[in-house]
This record gives C-alpha cells, structure tokens and sequence, in this order.
C-alpha cells in the first residue's frame, strides 16, 4: 500500500554452524585480537550451513538502551551518543591511520569484503527473503543484517519485548520494526546499505557494544568512512577524496540539545520544483532562510520528529509507480527521476556536504509494520536509482520510511496522494553543517 501501487575475528560469543550441504566458497577475514591488535588474514572454506547467532552480550544491552531512549528530550542537558567505534575513530583522525587502532580501542571482529553486484540489491531487484528457522534457534544462513555486522540487531525475534515495553514486531532479515509502548511503530536497517556499490572494497570493524565503523574505499580512490550505533543508525559519516580531504557530512556524534516542538518555527512549506532551470538557486535561498530560523538538530532528530523534518524545503518529485507490495523499480519508472537525479548531483557538485532525506510514504491499506516497512524498504529503491542512473553519490542520501504515519489525506482507504515518494534538502537543518 505505498507510493502509487500498480493493480569477521570472533565476537565474545561466536556464530556457530552446521554443515549442511558442501557447495564450497571462499572468502576473505581480517581477524583483530583485541589483546595485542595484531592483525591477520585467512582464507577458509565455507558451506552452505545452518546458522546459529549469538551476539555479545554488550551488544544486546546497547541496543535495548539504545531502541528505549527517546529520541525528543524535552528537559535536562544536551546528551552526545556514545558509541565504542567513536573512540576508534578518534583515534584514526589523531594519528592519521584510518585501519589501526590502540589495544583499549580494538574492534572485535574485522571485515574486509571487495564489493560484487552478487553482494547488492539493485533499484530493480526485489529483497531477498529472510533465512528460514530449520529448527528451534537455527536458520538457514544469515540474514542480511547480520552479514554486516548488526548480529545485536539481526537476532531480534518477532515477539521479543524490550526493556520498557516496546514490541519487535517484524523482522524481514533487512529491516526490523519496533511497536512502541505509545501506539507508534519505528523501522531500523542498516543505514550503510547505499554504499555497497561494486568495485568498492569496505572494510568493517565491529566493537564490542555492537557499534561498527566502515571505511569504503572507491574506484575513484575516495573514501567514506561511517560510525553506526548498534541498531544501525549512522552517527557520524565523511567523505575523504582521493587528495585525503575530508568532507563532513553527518555528525551525531556531538551533544544533542532538547527539543520543545511548540518553539520551533512555522514551517514554511518551500518546495522547490526539479524541472525548474533555477532549481539549484531557489534551494540555496531556501537554504539559507531556513538556517537562519534553526539552531541545528541531530540526524536522528530530523528523521523522527515530523515537526522538525517539516523545516526542511522539499523537492518535487515526479510519482512514481510500484507494483503492488513491491520494492523494485522498474527502468520506465527511475526515467522519471531523471530532473531529479539531475538537480541532486548538481547541488552535491556545488556543495560537496549536501545531505538529502529520501522519504517513502503509504496509504493506511494494510497493517502499519508492513507498511513502514516498505515504504522505508522503497526510499531504498528510489536511492539507489538515483545513485545507479544518474550518479549521485549514496553517502549523500538518507533514506527514511513513514509507512502511513504522514497521511496527506486522512483517510483508511486506498489514496494514490499518500502513496509517494518526497526528498528534503535537510543539510540546514543539520548540526554538521550549522558549526
């Protein structure tokens, strides 16, 4: 019911396996001991196997405490995130080594993957499905959350209740859905899936918390190096160019001040139109005015709060159709985006820490979990088109799904206006891009 329907060193408690059958594979891990950090490589052949995870311990209570805090704090001090991958990259930026770190800040398990278009989901592909349960506390490989190194996360169950209350609801393998003690639904992913491109080479550290960092290293010898939190959310990101200069383009890593949503400004519902041949001058001024209105807000804070993210100017976009519970767009369709893309690459050309707001939309057809799924699950799809026809870099693009929680009509029925696609500039919104 969204958008116009159509008709790895071991962890404190290691992934153990089953073999089932013996197709055999060969893959590459890097192995840090987090007592001497010294670091090597193996290659191992692996099968086709039942899986059972077990995350770290610290990494389930991280993310309990992370799912329950709320995310628009109306009184009390400014609170900065914290994260174990954060002291890393503290680290690397001090000595200058983005690959090393001290024995206090040494990841648990490391990475290092060359990007295949085996590895990634197209715009016009549809997700793959979860692993099947073979019996009670194992499954048929892993899912795709875990295969990045958000075990903590991967592992949630359907059913599972959280510290205060709240409800895991859905996990499709990529997503997982939270029902809140408040009647709400919230949906976490993997906030790196846009940067795994092929050719690119990432290298993933997860430490013991369940925080990760990942450094891509590009074709074009750029970088983008991102600090996740363990349920997924991207806390800090930065482009580094092949001359080695850093382009900060999300922070959250720095204190996040309360929010009293009755004294935020008016929105002033800018939109500006993509086909427009002074796009890019109108969303400069939009720009400008509305930083001139804002104190800046944390990442998650424009993603969560409507008030907020409504003080962004919106792009038009020109509809686009999916067909019926799917997530795949098909080439006629991402033609349609082409202004889009258009406009976006040129913007991001100009100002090189644009960062824009990819939001999916539904009607309230069907249940609220499965709709905020895939409308977070279709902003995906609308990203990566942007990214694969028409060139816009990923690490410049958010993508959040709302599933029916922003109904322009309310109405229960089947509405095709609720059923959409809208992008933000929300760079002036930011903090990063307000120091």
């Amino acid at each position: 019911a969204a958008a116009a329907d159509a008709g790895t060193a071991a962890t404190t408690d290691p992934v153990t396996t089953d073999p089932v059958t013996t197709d055999p594979v060969t893959t590459e891990t890097v192995t840090t001991d987090p007592a001497t950090t010294e670091t090597t490589t193996t290659e191992t052949a692996t099968t086709d196997t039942t899986t059972t995870v077990v995350p770290a311990p610290e990494a389930v209570d991280t993310l309990e405490n992370l799912l329950v805090a709320d995310p628009v704090p109306v009184t009390g001090e400014p609170v900065a995130p914290v994260a174990a991958a954060a002291a890393a990259a503290t680290e690397a930026a001090t000595t200058g080594d983005t690959t090393t770190t001290s024995t206090s800040a040494a990841p648990t398990d490391t990475t290092v993957t060359t990007i295949t278009e085996a590895d990634t989901r197209s715009s016009g592909e549809e997700f793959t499905a979860a692993p099947v349960a073979v019996v009670p506390g194992k499954k048929k490989g892993l899912s795709d959350l875990e295969k990045v190194g958000l075990i903590a996360l991967g592992a949630l169950v359907v059913g599972a209740v959280l510290k205060n209350g709240d409800k895991v609801v859905e996990n499709t393998g990529d997503r997982v859905v939270v029902l809140r003690d408040d009647g709400t639904y919230t949906v976490l992913k993997d906030d790196d899936t846009l940067l795994r491109r092929p050719g690119a080479t990432m290298r993933t550290e997860t430490f013991r918390d369940g925080s990760t960092r990942t450094i891509v290293e590009n074709v074009d010898g750029s970088q983008v190096i991102t600090i996740r939190d363990a349920s997924g959310r991207v806390l800090r990101r930065a482009r580094i160019d092949a001359r080695g200069r850093e382009v900060l383009l999300i922070d959250d890593l720095a204190p996040v001040r309360p929010i009293d949503v009755t004294t935020l400004p008016r929105p002033r519902d800018v939109t500006i139109s993509a086909s427009d041949s002074n796009a890019s001058l109108a969303a400069a001024l939009a720009a400008v005015e509305t930083r001139g209105e804002t104190e800046g807000f944390s990442l998650r804070q424009v993603r969560e709060i409507r008030e907020v993210r409504a003080l962004a100017p919106r792009i038009d976009v020109t509809p686009i159709t999916f067909a019926t519970g799917s997530s795949a767009i098909a080439v006629s369709e991402a033609e349609k985006l082409a202004a889009l893309g258009r406009l976006i690459r040129d913007l991001i050309d100009e100002h090189p820490n644009e960062v824009f707001l990819i939001e999916g939309h539904t009607d309230a057809v069907g249940s609220a979990s499965s709709n905020l799924a895939l409308s977070d699950r279709r902003a995906e799809s609308v990203a990566l088109a942007l990214t694969e026809y028409f060139d816009v870099p990923p690490e410049n693009l958010v993508v959040q799904g709302y599933g029916e929680g922003d109904l322009l009509v309310p109405v229960a029925t089947s509405e095709p206006a609720n059923r959409r696609v809208a992008v933000r500039v929300i760079t002036p919104l930011l903090q990063t891009a307000q120091r």
